[in-house]
């Protein structure tokens, strides 16, 4: 999906917003300290975002030790198909040493970063700057009204957070443990898939402080198997672009490396042979006009260019091709790389490779 994705259902009503995991961390943060030394916890609890909205969040658990206090929200992504929707998210608040300022430390399900790249030194807790300095902020100015120094000790856990990060980005970036405590605006976008992106981002980042000289972006697991049996590549190397082959090519002209392969399915690598830069269905078809006069170039009589132009899909054409012994598939990888090539600059030696849905690389642009 776009990140302008309109926010509504098929039928116009509106999709509903969510709060990331940094807002939620935030609000039990909030609620714990103010238990530790006020003896109760808000519930619910308010907090204010970077943009100035102030949304209230309902405790699901609140625990009051011996010089500790544990409160806890469960995240609500809205309509958002986000892989933590339902986790629960705790902040533990206690002293630290004078003068320490606000720690932050990962709890249960919380990762560690182990690589670099990241906005984040290796061997922090996997809590991204945004949230870090919400929770900061929260922190001093209640310090603040109690007449005390901000001292504490913020531990951040997510309830089975360790397998809900194997269907994130987490363990290909190095982060290990577990989830990340994200979030910029607090704020989840139904369908913005800007977590995506940003991931994707991040991927690029750590590829390049590796030293990596070469990222494959692949438009999904398919393609992606193809291209590491091909390519002799390490993890780090190999990006989930999904449909967002824009985003990855401007991403890579701002913070070039000097080879990037595509790899991707006929259909979709078709779309970007046309100029697409956003490959999904919902976003455009594939012209069939376009792929008839590229079987022109190759030498198809006419009864394959008319075949061609009122097929069903963009596959049924390959097919043709491929009966017919024509090489449409490299052809399309060449127009392919061309409208990437010019989206990422000269500085980064684009290549394409076209896998049809089996796992065979049918097509390349050498």
């Amino acid at each position: 999906m776009s990140e302008t994705e309109p926010e509504t259902r098929e039928d116009g009503t509106p999709l509903r917003r969510g709060w990331t995991t940094g807002a939620c961390a935030t609000a039990a943060t909030r609620s714990a300290l103010v238990a530790l030394l006020d003896g109760q916890f808000e519930d619910p609890v308010t907090i204010t975002l970077p943009g100035g909205q102030q949304p209230a969040f309902a405790l699901a658990g609140e625990h009051l030790g011996q010089g500790f206090a544990e409160a806890s929200i469960i995240k609500d992504a809205g309509d958002d198909p986000d892989v933590t929707h339902g986790a629960l998210i705790t902040a533990r608040i206690e002293p630290a040493a004078a003068g320490s300022g606000v720690t932050f430390h990962a709890g249960s399900g919380v990762g560690t970063v182990t690589k670099p790249g990241l906005p984040l030194a290796v061997g922090e807790p996997a809590i991204n700057p945004v949230p870090r300095r919400m929770m900061r902020e929260v922190v001093e100015t209640i310090a603040q009204t109690h007449g005390i120094a901000p001292d504490f000790a913020v531990t951040i856990s997510v309830r089975d957070g360790e397998r809900i990060a194997q269907k994130t980005w987490n363990p290909r970036l190095g982060i290990l443990g577990g989830l990340s405590i994200l979030g910029t605006t607090g704020i989840v976008i139904p369908y913005s898939c800007s977590a995506w992106i940003a991931s994707m981002h991040r991927g690029i980042d750590v590829s390049r402080a590796l030293g990596l000289t070469h990222v494959v972006g692949s438009t999904g697991d398919t393609s992606e198997k193809a291209a590491m049996a091909r390519l002799d590549l390490p993890i780090e190397a190999f990006l989930d672009m999904g449909d967002f082959v824009g985003g990855l090519l401007k991403y890579i002209k701002a913070h070039p490396v000097q080879r990037l392969t595509i790899a991707g399915g006929f259909a979709k690598l078709s779309k970007l042979a046309q100029g697409a830069m956003d490959l999904h269905s919902a976003r455009g078809t594939v012209d069939l006009d376009a792929l008839a006069r590229i079987l022109e170039t190759l030498g198809a009589n006419a009864d394959l260019v008319g075949h061609a132009r009122v097929a069903n899909t963009a596959n049924e054409v390959l097919q043709l091709a491929e009966a017919a012994d024509l090489r449409l598939a490299d052809a399309v990888a060449r127009k392919a790389r061309d409208a990437a090539q010019a989206v990422a600059g000269p500085s980064v030696r684009v290549d394409v490779l076209v896998v049809d849905r089996a796992g065979k690389i049918v097509g390349e642009s050498g």
